[in-house]
């Protein structure tokens, strides 16, 4: 029987993203602002990224840490050329029992079947507004709202259900447009969770007074929808629930400003090239990727990691809510871990 691995706070591994790609088709403000990453920018050449046979051997290393869930993430991970052949050896990995995938739903039309006929069990879209002037702004002018609508019809009529759809909410920009996202998808069986902006990274130009609290979204939903708390899903489950009163459905609140969860964070972050990053908000990770291709044993990458992980210390939104000074400079970009 596995061992259940812990870090120095007594929480275990179970959770592992995996960044597929540094590339993405938008340029949303809050993750790669197209000021900094135009047309001249340079990405990741395909010689420094992990092959899927690398991404496969990593996690069947890790399963017997305690890994159960994954979810593939990017940049934008439909962007990946072959995705579904990755998808169908991690849905094949002993102990993996939760396959889930974030995109911002661009290319699901044409995708989505594929992914679910080859194992991805669950799947997030990210959506920052339903208004399309609001969300062309966001996303740097990149491609049709009315794409990504249709991409969650497609996934529906693929068979996924209870979607998440993920948007980030920013005070002045976005926030007027909450309920509209509430009401679009209120008795549909998917399920928006609104994120507070969070600093993610060094290149959004975050600020506190950027940041609409959790009691301000769940106030300004509850005007006009009756809510009810919900018992969390799972242990460490990042989002708050909140459950229409009329029985149509929920939202879900993640609150890594107004109220962190460091406490329960079970997740660790495979990035394109092959950084294990223990924190959403960490300076950088460890390379996993040279003892991979040097010859390292299965039990050599084990022991490597287990160490990193038994030694992880991060809660870096609690000393931010501490004012310990956590809101260090040199913090890993969104791009390279998916948020």
């Amino acid at each position: 029987m596995d061992s259940v691995l812990l870090d120095s706070l007594d929480r275990p591994l179970r959770d592992l993203r995996i960044s597929v790609t540094d590339r993405c088709n938008f340029r949303c403000t809050y993750c790669m602002p197209a000021e900094i990453f135009g047309e001249r920018y340079t990405f990741l050449p395909r010689e420094e990224i992990l092959t899927f046979e690398e991404i496969e051997r990593l996690v069947c290393v890790m399963a017997p840490l305690g890994v159960r869930k994954l979810r593939i993430t990017g940049g934008e991970p439909l962007l990946r050329h072959g995705l579904h052949e990755l998808v169908r050896q991690l849905s094949a990995i002993e102990g993996v029992d939760d396959l889930a995938l974030t995109t911002n739903g661009t290319l699901l039309e044409r995708m989505a079947g594929q992914l679910r006929r080859e194992g991805l069990g669950r799947l997030t879209v990210s959506l920052d507004s339903l208004d399309p002037e609001v969300f062309s702004r966001l996303n740097g002018g990149k491609l049709s709202l009315d794409r990504v609508l249709s991409g969650v019809e497609a996934a529906e009529r693929a068979g996924f259900g209870s979607i998440k759809i993920n948007c980030v909410v920013q005070k002045g920009v976005n926030d007027h447009t909450l309920l509209d996202l509430a009401r679009h998808f209120k008795g549909s069986g998917h399920i928006v969770r609104f994120i507070e902006f969070m600093d993610v990274g060094t290149r959004n130009g975050w600020e506190l007074g950027q940041v609409v609290p959790a009691a301000e979204i769940l106030s300004q939903i509850e005007a006009e929808f009756p809510l009810e708390p919900l018992e969390s899903s799972y242990p460490g489950e990042v989002a708050r629930r909140w459950g229409y009163r009329d029985g149509e459905g929920e939202i879900g609140i993640i609150t890594s400003v107004s109220n962190p969860f460091c406490g329960g964070c079970t997740r660790a972050r495979l990035t394109t090239d092959g950084q294990l990053v223990t924190c959403l908000f960490a300076s950088g990770g460890v390379d996993l990727r040279t003892p991979l291709r040097e010859g390292a044993s299965d039990d050599e990458l084990r022991a490597t990691i287990s160490g990193i992980w038994s030694r992880r210390s991060d809660r870096y939104s609690e000393e931010r809510t501490e004012g310990l000074g956590a809101n260090r400079p040199d913090r890993v970009e969104m791009y390279q871990i998916g948020g």
